[in-house]
C-alpha cells in the first residue's frame, strides 16, 4: 500500500498544481470571451449555488453575502467587495429577503445567469468529451470511488485519526531540527 499511496500522491501533486493555477477556469473565460475574472465567476456560481457543487443543504435558501463567503471559504469583506462589483456590472442584484425584510439577498440578473449557464455548459462539453471514451460501467465505478476518495482529506483533519501515534513519533523526530531564526 505504501507504493500505491506514493503513486496517488504523485498524481494528486500534478493535478493540484494545475488546479491551483486554475488553468481550466482561465481557459473557459478566454474561450467564452467573458469580461470577468475567476473570483467574480466564483461569486456568480456561489450566488447560483448548485447544491452538487457546494454540498450545502441551504442551496435552495436565499443567498446573502455571508452565504457566499461561507460557500467559497473567503473573508466576508472580500465576498462583499466582489458582490458589489458584480452588482455595479449588472450581473448580480440585491433583493429583499422573503423570509426577513430587514435582510438583503443576492440574486443573479439575467446576464449573470447567462454567464453561469454558459460556463456550466462549457464544463459539461469539455468533461463530456473526456468521458466520451469511457464506458458507462467505468463511469459508474469511477464516481463513487472518486467521492469516497475525496473524503480522505476531511478524515485526515480529524483529531485522533488512525495514524495519530505515528505522526506524533514523526513530529518528535523533527523536534529541534529548524531554529526559530533568532
Amino acid at each position: 500500500m505504501s507504493q500505491a499511496a506514493l503513486d496517488v500522491d504523485a498524481v494528486l501533486q500534478r493535478w493540484r498544481r494545475r488546479v491551483m493555477k486554475r488553468d481550466f477556469g482561465h481557459k473557459a473565460l478566454r474561450d467564452l470571451d467573458l469580461p470577468i475574472d475567476l473570483a467574480q465567476l466564483d461569486v456568480l456560481m456561489a450566488v447560483r449555488a448548485p447544491a452538487n457543487e457546494f454540498g450545502d443543504e441551504e442551496a435552495t435558501c436565499e443567498t446573502t453575502v455571508g452565504t457566499v463567503a461561507l460557500r467559497l471559504s473567503i473573508d466576508p469583506s472580500r465576498a462583499s467587495r466582489i458582490s458589489t462589483d458584480l452588482i455595479r456590472r449588472g450581473l448580480v442584484q440585491r433583493a429583499v429577503s422573503q423570509q426577513d425584510a430587514r435582510r438583503a439577498v443576492l440574486e443573479l440578473t439575467e446576464a449573470g445567469g447567462r454567464i453561469v449557464e454558459a460556463v456550466r455548459t462549457y464544463k459539461l462539453l469539455v468533461l463530456g468529451s473526456f468521458f466520451r471514451d469511457w464506458t458507462m460501467e467505468e463511469i459508474q465505478t469511477f464516481l463513487p470511488l472518486l467521492a469516497r476518495f475525496s473524503e480522505w482529506s476531511e478524515r485526515a483533519e480529524q483529531p485522533g485519526g488512525p495514524v495519530e501515534s505515528e505522526i506524533a513519533e514523526l513530529r518528535g523526530s523533527l523536534a529541534g531540527i529548524v531554529g526559530d531564526g533568532g
